[in-house]
């Protein structure tokens, strides 16, 4: 059965596949980009819900800049903790059900590499900005009392915006200005599940108006398959890609940064009623062919 979906943070990398994925399900979407609505004016959120009559609403707005958000906690946590609450409150007021998605920085990842990967009743324990402010914006959502599911997924890449994968590629291939690399430095302590968002944006819009509409509250959605390291990773971006560079290891300590980063944040759920994701290099193996078609 087909639906209004709202989308918020539409312009975004998720938001632009939420809104591919509604309009494949059948559904009708209303994507509005950060211009077009601002999530923090309760106001002009609960005009946009009057507006869109939509049944559901998938909130891909975030700041997502970890390093930056240490440096400006209260913009941070304007988009990733009062915005949510927010929403959340007008969408209960309307009696609309509110996806909104969180993260894995949540947790402060201090389990060995071999580790079982989180599932939702774990213990939260952000260590940095973002993951406070986004653990900020769950509570504020499950605060609210409407129906939501709050998605915590992980490492995400897509077509729609800047991402890890592409920057791997842009490094090696280079570009007019830059020559490319034939090696590149990546970090082997930090583990995690890589999530195409091509993959998890079906997900996100089957938890608001498709099969999985029953499933409330904390909801893990990350690729599946098992987890690695981003050295891992970039070695799997090269070999998909059939690029000749080096991946070469390091550490955490090596690269240092404003944010602290979880050493193990690898996400799996013990729900019944999860949607499960393909293995993340098959979501790799697809965004590559995306990235040749959108060139």
């Amino acid at each position: 059965m087909s639906g209004r979906l709202l989308v918020t943070g539409a312009g975004g990398m998720l938001g632009q596949d939420v809104v591919h994925a509604a309009r494949a399900a059948g559904h009708e979407p209303v994507a509005l980009t950060r211009a077009e609505l601002d999530v923090t004016d309760a106001a002009a959120v609960a005009r946009a819900l009057a507006a869109a009559q939509a049944e559901a609403v998938v909130n891909c707005a975030a700041w997502t800049d970890v390093d930056g958000a240490e440096s400006d906690p209260d913009g941070a946590r304007a988009v990733n903790a009062t915005a949510p609450g927010v929403l959340a409150q007008a969408a209960a007021a309307a009696g609309v059900r509110l996806v909104h998605v969180s993260t894995d920085y949540v947790f402060d990842g201090d389990r060995p590499a071999d580790a079982p990967p989180y599932v939702e009743s774990d213990a939260t324990a952000p260590r940095s900005v973002y993951g406070a402010t986004k653990l900020e914006g769950e509570l504020a959502v499950a605060a609210a009392g409407g129906s939501h599911a709050i998605v915590r997924t992980s490492w995400l890449f897509g077509v729609g915006g800047p991402n890890f994968a592409a920057t791997m590629l842009r490094l090696a291939e280079g570009t007019a200005e830059v020559p490319g690399r034939d090696e590149v430095s990546v970090v082997t302590d930090q583990v995690g599940f890589p999530t195409a968002t091509a993959h998890l944006a079906p997900a996100l819009v089957a938890l608001a108006l498709g099969a999985a509409r029953g499933a409330e509250g904390v909801v893990h959605v990350a690729g599946g398959g098992e987890p690695c390291s981003w050295n891992a990773f970039a070695a799997e971006v090269f070999r998909q890609a059939g690029v000749a560079c080096r991946v070469l290891p390091c550490t955490t300590a090596d690269m240092p940064r404003p944010a602290p980063r979880p050493a193990f944040s690898a996400l799996v759920s013990e729900r019944d009623d999860a949607p499960r994701l393909p293995a993340w290099q098959e979501g790799l193996s697809d965004f590559l062919h995306a990235r040749k078609v959108t060139a």
